[in-house]
């Protein structure tokens, strides 16, 4: 049988890997001149298992080695995202911080997260008793953060509007494509269309825009080749 694989070793070792044993393949990524490998389910030590996710632009959860990330592809459990992502912290593991930034513990399983820009990605918001709110990451409204109209930020560099988030998660929120797109119908530019917007019509009432939380915040220009 090995026999018959000999044309196999012109071929990339992990290449191979990957067609032959899709399940327990190795996944090999390049960042920069660096590699990063993982197997999903790898226990680096006895009772510890780790899982490796992606949150694209759209802030849909996939796991990171999923060939295809798209809505078909994507965790859509309510209940799970909501358990998901109410874990998701800083990674401080020691483990894989530079390339899975981010971590949701689960007992004794540690997923490890990278994102397109942020973990929070807002799709939409909803008004109830208590004030209006931005709800994020596909969870309908069982994830959800006070939202206020003069906090929106727009970047120049990127064109990508963010909106703030709880501590535990990052300082921004990225705005998902589709509400950003409505939201910037809202603003005015009285300091001129090449610079920041000043002022958003929200509701019929004129907002103006504070920007001043942004101060010491770093935004990322550049996005994984990968963005769908």
């Amino acid at each position: 049988m090995a026999g018959n694989l000999n044309f196999l070793s012109k071929f990339p070792r992990n290449c191979v890997e990957k067609a032959l044993f899709p399940s327990k393949s190795p996944c090999f990524r390049s960042k920069g001149l660096k590699w990063i490998s993982y197997i999903q389910g790898q226990t680096p030590e006895p009772n510890r298992r780790e899982y490796f996710y992606y949150i694209d632009h759209n802030g849909m959860l996939f796991l990171d080695d999923s060939r295809m990330k798209n809505f078909t592809s994507c965790f859509k459990e309510k209940k799970f995202l909501v358990f998901f992502f109410q874990r998701l912290r800083k990674n401080e593991t020691g483990r894989y911080e530079d390339d899975f930034p981010f971590v949701s513990p689960c007992g004794r399983e540690r997923n490890y997260i990278r994102c397109d820009d942020v973990p929070i990605v807002y799709t939409h918001t909803v008004s109830t008793l208590e004030g209006e709110f931005f709800c994020h990451n596909h969870a309908g409204d069982d994830l959800k953060y006070p939202f206020n109209p003069s906090q929106i930020y727009m970047s120049i560099t990127t064109g990508r509007i963010y909106h703030p988030t709880s501590d535990q998660y990052q300082q921004v929120g990225l705005i998902q494509s589709k509400t950003a797109i409505e939201l910037s119908k809202l603003f005015q530019f009285r300091n001129g269309e090449d610079r920041e917007p000043t002022h958003i019509l929200w509701k019929g009432v004129e907002v103006e825009l504070d920007p001043s939380y942004m101060k010491g915040i770093h935004l990322n220009t550049e996005f994984p080749s990968d963005q769908i």
